[in-house]
């Protein structure tokens, strides 16, 4: 399965120049947790999700240094930390660095992505970088839960086993030699 199987299309976006409020109010109406920035030609220029949105001067939860860590981390990151809390506007709060694939990009390749980037979620955009859906965790739990089983139990029990066995010697890890199997 590919990327285009699974993904959310239309996709909810906002632009740069939306508030932090609107934004909120957009998570909590559609019930989802981030929404892609894009401009107008549908380009991803970032995305807000939750987590850029908990530590807010507006909830009483901004972060809080102590003078050594403050110290320690210096101006320039308690400088970022400030605008990000304070500021009224997205292009201010996004993560920048998004990860995007094509809607070719196999499941497997979705699953290294969200693994390595630790994210929970990944636009999909087409050959010139537009926004053409999204894939989440759940769309790949939702894949799973429909799969169909690769295994008919209606099978004759020899051909359970032989398929077993078949596909046993295909796997690296697999000692074969020594195995025996009933059905």
């Amino acid at each position: 399965m590919q990327a285009r199987d699974i993904m959310v299309s239309p996709v909810v976006t906002v632009g740069p120049h939306a508030s932090v409020q609107q934004v909120a109010k957009i998570l909590l109406e559609r019930r989802i947790s981030a929404v892609p920035v894009v401009d107008p030609d549908s380009k991803v220029l970032g995305i807000v999700s939750e987590g850029d949105l908990m530590h807010r001067a507006a909830s009483g939860t901004e972060r809080t240094y102590s003078w050594w860590l403050g110290w320690l981390t210096g101006d320039a990151e308690l400088a970022t930390d400030y605008v990000r809390s304070h500021s009224a506007k997205v292009q201010d709060i996004m993560t920048r660095d998004v990860a995007t694939a094509l809607p070719e990009t196999s499941l497997n390749d979705i699953a290294k992505l969200l693994e390595e980037r630790q994210i929970k979620r990944v636009p999909i955009v087409n050959g010139e970088g537009q926004l053409v859906g999204i894939v989440s965790r759940s769309n790949l739990l939702q894949a799973i839960a429909s799969a169909k089983p690769k295994l008919e139990v209606s099978l004759p029990d020899a051909a359970i086993r032989r398929r077993f066995f078949d596909e046993l010697k295909n796997q690296p890890w697999a000692h074969t030699l020594n195995v025996n199997a009933t059905v």
